[in-house]
C-alpha cells in the first residue's frame, strides 16, 4: 500500500477517502510523521544500485519520477548517494500533474534531453504504466517493490515486466 502514498494508506488505516472530512488533518499528521521518519531505514531495492552503476557505465542517462512531494523527494534523494547520477528527479508537484498524467514523465525526458520515444518507463505501479503508454515511452513493470497483495503486473499491459533490477538491461539498446 505504500506505492498508493498518504492516499492509500489512510484509506486502509482508517477507511478514509479524500473527500472525507477528517482526511486533510490526518494527511498532513502522515506527512509530518512521514518527514520526521524518512530517512530511517530507507534504502533502494536489492538490485538498484547495481542496475545504475551499469546504467552509469554504459553513459545511459537516468531519471526519477515520482508522485512524492519534492517536500519529501528532495531532502530523501539528497541523502542516498544512488541518487547522485540521476540526470533528473520529479516530484509528483513539479508539474501541474501527477501519475498517471504523462506531464511528469515528459518533463523528466526534457530534462534529460531525449526523446520520450526513446525512454523506458520503469514501474512498480499500474499508473506508472499507464503514464509511460501516454507519454510515448516503452513501459517495463517490475515484479517487486511496493506492490499491492492483489498486483497482476502481467495485466498492466506493459511492453515487458522483470523480476530483478538486473532484467532491464535487455531491454535497452547497448551503448
Amino acid at each position: 500500500m505504500a506505492g498508493a502514498g498518504a492516499r492509500g494508506m489512510l484509506g486502509v488505516a482508517f477507511g478514509l477517502r479524500p473527500e472525507d472530512a477528517q482526511f486533510a488533518e490526518l494527511r498532513e499528521e502522515f506527512f509530518k510523521t512521514y518527514e520526521a521518519l524518512m530517512f530511517d531505514g530507507s534504502v533502494a531495492f536489492s538490485g538498484v544500485d547495481a542496475l545504475i552503476a551499469r546504467l552509469v557505465d554504459r553513459r545511459m542517462p537516468w531519471g526519477v519520477v515520482t508522485n512524492k512531494s519534492s517536500r519529501f523527494t528532495e531532502p530523501l534523494t539528497a541523502s542516498m548517494p544512488l541518487f547522485e547520477t540521476a540526470a533528473a528527479i520529479v516530484s509528483g508537484d513539479t508539474t501541474p500533474h501527477a501519475k498517471p498524467h504523462p506531464a511528469p514523465l515528459l518533463e523528466a525526458a526534457r530534462r534529460i534531453g531525449v526523446d520520450p520515444a526513446r525512454c523506458v518507463y520503469v514501474g512498480d505501479d499500474q499508473r506508472d504504466i499507464v503514464a509511460g503508454k501516454a507519454a510515448g515511452m516503452r513501459t517495463v513493470a517490475v515484479a517487486y517493490g511496493y506492490l499491492g497483495a492483489d498486483a497482476d503486473v502481467t495485466q498492466w499491459q506493459a511492453d515487458a515486466v522483470i523480476s530483478l533490477p538486473l532484467d532491464l538491461l535487455q531491454w535497452l539498446p547497448l551503448a
